[in-house]
């Protein structure tokens, strides 16, 4: 990372102190709880030529003084061949990776691994894990590598899982109907090793999982009365909003419990990390469905195969998987609207490809076409429990829409393909592994208020804050999107001033903690998304 010692780091500008190297420290001075942009627990480096680091809370920033250990990894015989053991300390990541020769170094995160020293011994660990949110590939792949990375990597014997009942109550995400800590006390299930050796064979999860309120409180007070000092808890944005929330309640009363967030949504739409789990699983079942949504297409004059995929704010489901059939004659995303009557309407799309191939297979992600159904949502607003806009069927509504239209000269099969209790394939299984790793390392070196993931093949870790301010989603104007326009011939759907409206919402904006940096800095375009994608199991 270079020396941070000059005179720009002992500006009053400077936000909070990272836990680095006592070099670093001594050079970096220390400010409040609140950064300059309104961000609660903002620590923020700035280094030599441009560069930032974002760090993450450790527990040393409210509880001083606490004493360290030597890290059992390096004495256990599996690593004995590593060839070095522990990351460095002054080790971080680049968020940007394509730069020309004279931008500034941009924003780092801390890189995650295991640390020389850790701040709780093997013994003195109290573990809990929780999932939150929908079902995806891989839940029961993390909790299994958690509970063995902790078991065989750092000697941890007490492992809890929180059972989450699904409406009734739930330790994160529950409507909390009976006490919290009754709760607590009579919904645990102890984990080891041997109790979760076969369960990434299995879909869903063994702890259940739910949506909804919580009260921040009566959690930490369980936690505090349990005596748990790591807290695992995995689920999409909504949930590591919470974590965060929970994070900050146990900062305030100076508990040494360290909170670790592994996000989740198949959806992939998370944002600053390369991917999330469940996603290449995913993809390869959708595929299987646009096989027989294709296969039955053929088989009838005119036939149209529809399938709806999951994807409700996010389209990358349904490209990736349209991208990787080449059988697909047309996407439907949510981030491009489209319309179905008119000079170069999917109406008229339709036609020509039946006309030119006697059959097509379309793709269309749940939340596509929405605008479409303004009306009637508007008529409804409901929402599901954890308040995300409760999506109206667009599979059947479009389908319904298509038979009207063309009475009489075709056939159309639906085939409806929502993946998540479903084990993980080879891929996510691995990266489930290493994001388990990740946030062990990370606990148990201290850090806290964070969540684990990839970033350009680098796992990392990274603020709250940092992926739950927006969300990841499909850059229509971007090099992906328009291989996928040229692999199905489907029309963009988009007027010139739609293009030109487009490109200006995704035209990047300046580096939001260098106010001197002029730099492109577009955090996350699909672009370098994409190229990050087949990096996402190297090894941190």
């Amino acid at each position: 990372m270079g020396s941070f010692c000059n005179s720009k780091l002992r500006s009053p500008s400077l936000i909070s102190s990272a836990n680095t190297s006592e070099k670093d420290r001594d050079c970096i001075g220390s400010g409040g709880a609140m950064a300059l942009d309104g961000r609660p627990n903002t620590k923020i480096v700035h280094g030599e030529a441009g560069y930032v680091l974002e760090d993450v809370p450790h527990l040393t920033d409210y509880i001083p003084d606490l004493p360290t250990y030597p890290n059992p990894l390096q004495d256990n015989p599996a690593y004995s061949v590593v060839k070095q053991y522990f990351v460095n300390l002054d080790d971080t990541v680049a968020q940007k990776i394509v730069v020309h020769k004279s931008s500034p170094r941009g924003t780092h995160f801390r890189r995650a691994g295991p640390r020389q020293k850790v701040y709780f011994e093997s013994d003195e660990v109290h573990a809990c894990i929780v999932t939150c949110g929908g079902l995806c590939p891989g839940l029961n792949t993390v909790i299994r590598e958690i509970v063995c990375g902790l078991a065989h990597m750092y000697g941890v014997t007490k492992i809890l899982g929180i059972q989450v009942i699904i409406v009734t109550t739930i330790f994160y995400t529950g409507i909390c109907r009976m006490d919290t800590r009754d709760f607590m006390l009579h919904n645990t299930i102890p984990l080891s090793p041997k109790s979760v050796n076969d369960i990434h064979k299995r879909g869903g999860t063994i702890l259940g999982s739910s949506r909804g309120g919580h009260d921040t409180s009566k959690i930490v007070d369980s936690i505090q009365d349990r005596g748990i000092n790591q807290v695992y808890i995995i689920g999409g944005d909504g949930t590591q909003k919470g974590a965060s929330v929970i994070f900050e309640e146990i900062q305030r009363r100076g508990l040494k419990v360290a909170v670790a967030g592994i996000p989740k949504t198949i959806d992939n739409d998370i944002a600053v990390i390369d991917k999330s789990f469940g996603f290449d699983t995913a993809v390869e079942e959708a595929q299987r469905a646009i096989n027989r949504a294709h296969v039955e297409s053929e088989s009838v004059e005119n036939g149209i195969g529809m399938v709806k995929l999951m994807g409700r704010y996010s389209g990358f489901i349904a490209m990736y998987a349209t991208l990787a059939s080449r059988d697909v004659d047309c996407c439907l995303i949510p981030e491009s609207p489209f319309y179905l009557e008119g000079k170069g309407g999917l109406f008229e799309y339709i036609e020509k490809r039946l006309k030119e191939n006697g059959h097509m297979v379309i793709v269309v992600a749940e939340g596509a076409g929405q605008e479409l159904l303004a009306e009637i949502l508007r008529s409804m607003n409901h929402q599901d429990a954890s308040g995300n806009k409760l999506l109206l069927d667009v599979g059947l509504w479009l389908s319904q829409k298509i038979k009207d239209h063309f009475t009489g000269k075709g056939r159309i099969s639906i085939n409806l393909k929502y993946i998540g209790a479903i084990p993980a394939n080879a891929s996510d299984n691995v990266y489930c592994t290493l994001l388990a790793h990740s946030a062990i390392h990370g606990a148990m070196a201290g850090y806290t208020g964070f969540t684990v993931g990839p970033v350009n093949g680098r796992h990392a870790y990274i603020p709250f804050h940092r992926v739950t301010e927006t969300q990841n989603k499909v850059v229509i104007t971007d090099r992906m999107w328009a291989r996928l326009l040229s692999s199905t011939n489907q029309p963009s759907f988009l007027s010139p001033e739609d293009i030109e409206l487009a490109k200006k919402e995704d035209e990047p904006t300046n580096q939001l903690l260098d106010p001197n940096n002029q730099e492109d800095s577009h955090e996350k375009s699909t672009e370098d998304n994409n190229n990050s994608l087949s990096n996402c199991s190297t090894s941190c």
